[in-house]
């Protein structure tokens, strides 16, 4: 097994992208299209990965008044526990490194997926389409 990330190049691509994106969050935690596919979706960079050249998640990033912002990973049900969120935060942080503020707003499940890759909770839980969130920022 083989995975793989690729910057979206393509409008096909980046529909594949959207598609994990309605499966994950708005099929499976009930989020509303309208919350999810935002504005932001044509100024962000978003990744694709593969497994043995199938897609399997998603991820993008933007950036803000604060710093560059990771959003959006998501892990397609049958492509979980296979290293695909992991693949996917070590190449956006790759390309993000030379920046001086990374930061993500972490659905509370995963806040210690992320803080395995140095992010740490600042600041208090708060509601984003009725998910407690934390933001986390990269420890410099």
């Amino acid at each position: 097994m083989s995975i793989e990330i690729k910057q979206i190049s393509s409008k096909s691509e980046l529909e594949r992208a959207f598609a994990i994106r309605r499966q994950v969050f708005c099929i499976e935690q009930n989020v509303s299209e309208e919350i999810e596919m935002d504005e932001f979706d044509d100024v962000a960079t978003h990744i694709l990965a593969y497994i043995d050249d199938k897609v399997a998640g998603t991820a993008r990033w933007r950036f803000t008044e604060e710093g560059a912002k990771m959003e959006r990973f998501a892990v397609l049900k049958e492509a979980r526990g296979k290293g695909v969120g992991e693949e996917l935060v070590k190449y956006t942080l790759d390309k993000l490194i030379n920046n001086d503020f990374i930061y993500l707003n972490a659905q509370e499940s995963v806040i210690k997926f992320y803080e395995k890759y140095g992010f740490e909770v600042v600041g208090n839980r708060f509601y984003e389409a009725d998910i407690p969130h934390k933001k986390m920022i990269l420890k410099s």
